[in-house]
C-alpha cells in the first residue's frame, strides 16, 4: 500500500481505538442503567455497534502490520507499475488520472484506483502510447496510456 493509504488506515485505527470504544463503552453503561438488558433496544445497538468495531479494528491492525508500504515518489520507469499516477483517454477521447492504490486505499472518487480493477489489472506494465482493451461491469472498452508520473 502506498504511504499515503497507510497513514490513513493508522488514523482510523487510533480513532477506533481512542475514541469509537469510550463513546461504546458509554453508551453501554447508560443503556445498563435503563434496566432489563433482554428487551432493552439501545444495549442491543450498543453491544451491535461494538461488535462490528472491534472487528474493524482486528482487521485494520492485521492489515497495518502486513503491509508492505510502497513511496511512489521513489520509483521511476517508464512503465506502469504500482503506486503510478497514470493518465488514460476512452475511446469518446474522456481523460482520466487515477492513481495506482491497493484496495484497501481506493476511492475512486479521490482518483485512487485499485489494484485490483479491470483497468488497473489491464494497464500493468505498459508504457506511455500503449492502449488496452479492458473488460468493465459495462462491456468491453478501449483506453490509450497517456502519461506515466510517480509522484
Amino acid at each position: 500500500m502506498t504511504a499515503a493509504g497507510f497513514d490513513r488506515l493508522d488514523k482510523e485505527l487510533w480513532r477506533l481505538k481512542n475514541e469509537e470504544r469510550h463513546s461504546i463503552i458509554q453508551a453501554i453503561s447508560e443503556a445498563r442503567e435503563h434496566g432489563d438488558l433482554s428487551e432493552n433496544a439501545e444495549y442491543h445497538a450498543a453491544k451491535e455497534r461494538q461488535s462490528l468495531v472491534e472487528g474493524r479494528i482486528q482487521d485494520l491492525e492485521s492489515k497495518l502490520s502486513r503491509a508492505q508500504v510502497i513511496e511512489a515518489k521513489d520509483m521511476t520507469g517508464d512503465t506502469v507499475k504500482f503506486g503510478a499516477t497514470i493518465k488514460v483517454v476512452d475511446e469518446e477521447d474522456e481523460e482520466m488520472t487515477f492513481q495506482i492504490v491497493g484496495v484497501d486505499e481506493a476511492d475512486i472518487k479521490r482518483n485512487l484506483l485499485s489494484n485490483a480493477s479491470p483497468l488497473a489489472r489491464g494497464i500493468m506494465g505498459k508504457k506511455v502510447g500503449d492502449e488496452v482493451e479492458v473488460n468493465t461491469p459495462r462491456g468491453g472498452k478501449s483506453y490509450e496510456l497517456l502519461k506515466i508520473e510517480y509522484k
